[in-house]
C-alpha cells in the first residue's frame, strides 16, 4: 500500500512537467500481463516479478497537440516596413503641346519618353506604416485589413532632367553629367484593403491575399543631384507634383513572407507629363 502511495504521489508531482509536452508511449512496450494506472498524462505500469514482488514503471503518455490559434476578432500589427522599387508607366503624348512645354530649352531636339527614363537595378522605395488592423468579417477567412504611414518613392533618373521651380515648374536638359540625379515624393497614406486567409487556424496563416485602394498626401517633395563640378546639390519643393495619390494596392503572402504592389490611378505630375507611379517589394510583417 506504501509503495502506491508513493507512486501516485510522484505521478502527481511529475503531472506538471510534463502536462504540455509530446511523448509517446507504443502498445508494444506495455507487456500483455501488466495492469497499467492512467494518472492525466501519466501512465504506470504496475508488473510481477519473478519473486512475486510488484514492480512499479512510470510512462509518460504520448499525446500530439494538433494547435490550432485562435484569432481576435480585431489585430494590430506595428511597425511594418516595405523594401522595394518605384517606377512609373509613362502613358504621357509627347506629340502635345504641352508635353513639349514642359521640357524647356530643347536645343532642336523634341522631348521625348528617353528624356525621363529612370533606372531600375536599384532599391528605391520604402514605407513605414506605423500600424495595421485586421478586422474579422467572416469565419476569420474574410477580413477588413487596413493602416496608416509613410510611403517614400525615388525615382532615379539615368538623364540629367533637372526641375526648375517657380510660379509655373518646368524641366531642362542640363549640361551636367551627374552622377545621382532623383526626384523624391513622400506620401502619407492609409490603406483599405480585402484579405482573404485561407487557413486562419495556422499560426502564420495560410495563403493570403489583399486587394484595394489607398489615398495619399503628399508632405514632401526634393530633387538631389550630385556632380564632380557642383558637388551635391538639394532643392525641396513640390514642383508640379500632384498633392494627392490614389492607387490600388494589394499584398500577396504564404506564411510570414509578404510581397505587395502599387499602382497609382492619379498620375505624378500636376501637368505636362502622364507618368502613373507603381510600387513592387517585400513587406516585413508578421501577418
Amino acid at each position: 500500500m506504501k509503495k502506491v502511495l508513493f507512486v501516485l504521489l510522484l505521478a502527481a508531482g511529475t503531472l506538471t512537467g510534463y502536462a504540455q509536452e509530446d511523448t509517446t508511449i507504443r502498445k508494444n512496450e506495455i507487456p500483455e500481463e501488466s495492469d497499467t494506472i492512467r494518472v492525466g498524462g501519466i501512465i504506470i505500469i504496475k508488473k510481477k516479478g519473478d519473486g512475486g514482488d510488484n514492480d512499479y514503471k512510470v510512462t509518460p503518455e504520448n499525446k500530439h497537440y494538433h494547435h490550432n490559434y485562435k484569432r481576435d476578432n480585431i489585430t494590430t500589427n506595428w511597425l511594418i516596413i516595405d523594401i522595394g522599387y518605384s517606377g512609373y508607366n509613362d502613358k504621357t503624348n509627347y506629340a502635345t503641346a504641352e508635353a513639349q512645354d514642359f521640357l524647356k530649352f530643347q536645343n532642336g531636339n523634341p522631348a521625348t519618353k528617353g528624356d525621363y527614363s529612370i533606372k531600375g537595378a536599384r532599391v528605391s522605395n520604402f514605407n513605414l506604416w506605423f500600424f495595421m488592423q485586421r478586422v474579422n468579417i467572416y469565419k476569420h477567412v474574410v477580413n477588413l485589413k487596413y493602416g496608416f504611414g509613410i510611403e517614400t518613392n525615388n525615382y532615379y533618373y539615368k538623364t540629367p532632367i533637372t526641375y526648375i521651380d517657380g510660379a509655373n515648374p518646368y524641366t531642362i536638359r542640363d549640361s551636367v553629367s551627374f552622377s545621382k540625379n532623383k526626384i523624391a515624393a513622400d506620401f502619407f497614406t492609409a490603406p483599405v484593403m480585402i484579405n482573404i486567409n485561407t487557413n486562419p487556424g495556422a499560426r502564420w496563416g495560410g495563403f493570403q491575399i489583399s486587394f484595394g485602394v489607398s489615398a495619399g498626401y503628399l508632405y514632401s517633395a526634393r530633387q538631389k543631384q550630385e556632380s564632380s563640378e557642383r558637388g551635391k546639390q538639394k532643392q525641396k519643393t513640390d514642383f508640379n507634383l500632384e498633392n494627392w495619390k490614389v492607387a490600388y494596392v494589394a499584398e500577396l503572402g504564404l506564411g510570414p513572407v509578404r510581397f505587395y504592389g502599387s499602382y497609382s490611378m492619379t498620375p505624378l505630375h500636376e501637368y505636362g507629363l502622364d507618368q502613373f507611379p507603381y510600387n513592387v517589394g517585400i513587406r516585413l510583417s508578421s501577418w
